[in-house]
């Protein structure tokens, strides 16, 4: 009988220890209204990523050659270069405009459609613009963060943003529907080989799925402000904290410096 009941009692330890390990963090975060729905399918999104998506992007890494591998990357950015070109002009970004236009035209002449990259040799930057930063420009506001079926972080703002982006690029309009599902197939394929030497990051944190919604959120609010976003000690200081590392003495011993106050100097010692 007794060993029954230390078998019982241990078994609901377990199960305690078990719920405790997985249980979201009770503080809300006024940008996730939506975190118990964004969690359900941030885990769909990871059961799948580790079951499907990660090990194929491991074996495209290995099996495809980085030449080839770089041909194929330069050959997307190349024809989506129409995406930044609309939202600089939408953004009045004309300079940038004639850059992109003429980084557009060196890579496909020159560039044997966009295979290679000469443009960048030659001082073209790539630019980095999209319709979801646009709608920010404008003053729209974010909305509340959602995590997309597949897709990964967004908000309400960038989702609407990547559906004016789909019809930015020429390949929405190709008709054949083995082309359009499996180029977008081997895009994202790709994209997923480019982070896998940044799972590691993720896979320590201490809660994944909030330590993937800060980076995002600031990432889009930099992009966006292109600058510090409002509040950016504090959220650094909750991504330290939901990913299990410690600041150091220093971080959490020196008070924030006040807005308009330049920081204090150190006492000069007394006169001998």
């Amino acid at each position: 009988m007794e060993a029954t009941i230390r078998t019982v009692l241990a078994a609901l330890l377990l199960l305690l220890l078990g719920a405790c390990a997985t249980q979201a963090p009770t503080r809300s975060d006024p940008r996730d209204p939506w975190e118990r729905m964004n969690r359900a399918t941030y885990a769909f999104n990871d059961r799948f990523d580790k079951a499907l998506f990660r090990p194929v992007a491991r074996g495209y890494r290995a099996a495809v050659p980085h030449v080839v591998q770089t041909g194929i990357r330069n050959a997307f950015d190349n024809v989506d270069t129409t995406i930044t070109m609309l939202n600089d002009l939408l953004q009045g970004q004309v300079t940038g405009f004639m850059r992109d236009t003429s980084r557009l035209l060196v890579n496909t002449v020159i560039g044997i459609g966009g295979l290679f990259d000469p443009a960048t040799a030659m001082g073209l930057e790539k630019s980095d613009r999209d319709f979801g930063q646009t709608l920010g420009k404008w003053g729209v506001h974010t909305g509340p963060y959602v995590v997309l079926p597949f897709l990964g972080p967004s908000d309400v703002r960038d989702t609407f943003g990547r559906v004016g982006d789909a019809y930015s690029t020429p390949r929405t309009y190709i008709s054949n529907t083995y082309w359009n599902y499996g180029s977008w197939t081997l895009e994202k394929v790709d994209w997923r080989s480019r982070l896998l030497d940044s799972d590691h990051l993720l896979d320590s944190a201490y809660d994944p799925y909030a330590f993937l919604r800060n980076a995002y959120l600031q990432n889009r609010a930099f992009k966006v402000r292109g600058g510090s976003s409002q509040g950016e000690e504090d959220e650094e200081q909750k991504m330290l904290e939901e990913s299990g590392i410690e600041p150091t003495p220093e971080q959490s011993q020196q008070p924030p410096p006040q807005p308009g106050k330049p920081p204090e100097e150190p006492p000069s010692p007394p006169p001998k």
